[in-house]
């Protein structure tokens, strides 16, 4: 490997290291995350801050993505296609049942929401584009895993389960019992196994060879978003969602 392909791999792994849980981080910190020598993490960032993709605290010397990842990123959701195709659907979604619409994507062992249609509820989430969140967990993940190989559902429980709720499924065989309902009835369902009093539905949208490429969910309090309504719902999104997947 080249020095200057090493280079950008270890700029890389520094912009990783950032994260809804550390969007703020010092060198040390970097540093440590990275497992490289401080000298090496300050050229890196130097020349990270100059190409403005982090910026850093004068003050407190504390580092926090910049202005150029956040115009990439808005460049990257204004040219997906799945996402423009998507986009009118969830607002009728949302239009007929006032709660927050999801669009989501798998990256490893997470789903990222890459569209989000507010709901005009009076309570309702606080959901926001970039979330990341566990796949096992979460309906949006569900519904994708749901139509993916089983040595790709293998992959993404292997590498790690962990306990949100009282209500999350840490067994592995009763994920896949549910993974496999959702693949059978089209939709998934998250009772509270994220966040208490937070459920969610959703349905994949699949490209020509049924492979998951997205989902989209609907989500909303608990006391309103009962068992019965999400499978009433579910039905719903799962038209939705294939009508995104005839589009692709």
């Amino acid at each position: 490997m080249s020095e200057s392909i090493r280079a950008v791999e270890r700029a890389l792994d520094v912009l990783q290291c950032f994260s809804p849980q550390t969007p703020e981080l010092s060198m040390t910190q970097i540093s440590e995350r990275v497992g490289m020598h401080k000298s090496t993490v300050h050229r890196l960032l130097a020349t990270l801050e100059k190409r403005r993709f982090v910026e850093r605290d004068t003050v407190t010397g504390i580092y926090r993505p910049g202005i150029r990842l956040l115009q990439l990123s808005y460049l990257t959701l204004e040219t997906n296609d799945i996402r423009r195709l998507s986009l009118p659907v969830m607002q009728r979604l949302c239009d007929q049942f006032r709660e927050n619409v999801n669009l989501a994507v798998l990256d490893g062992a997470d789903v990222v929401y890459v569209e989000i249609v507010e709901g005009s509820q009076r309570v309702k989430l606080a959901a926001s584009r970039g979330q990341r969140l566990p796949a096992f967990c979460t309906a949006s993940g569900k519904a994708i895993l749901a139509f993916l190989p089983e040595e790709s559902v293998a992959k993404v429980l292997d590498i790690g389960i962990s306990s949100h709720t009282k209500f999350t499924l840490t067994s592995k065989q009763a994920i896949i019992e549910d993974i496999q309902l959702a693949r059978k009835q089209g939709f998934s369902i998250s009772e509270q196994e994220l966040e208490e009093g937070i459920n969610a539905v959703a349905a994949p949208i699949l490209d020509a060879e049924n492979n998951p490429v997205a989902s989209i969910s609907v989500a909303g309090p608990a006391y309103r978003l009962t068992h019965d309504t999400m499978v009433e719902i579910g039905l719903i999104v799962r038209k939705y969602a294939d009508e995104i997947s005839r589009e692709i």
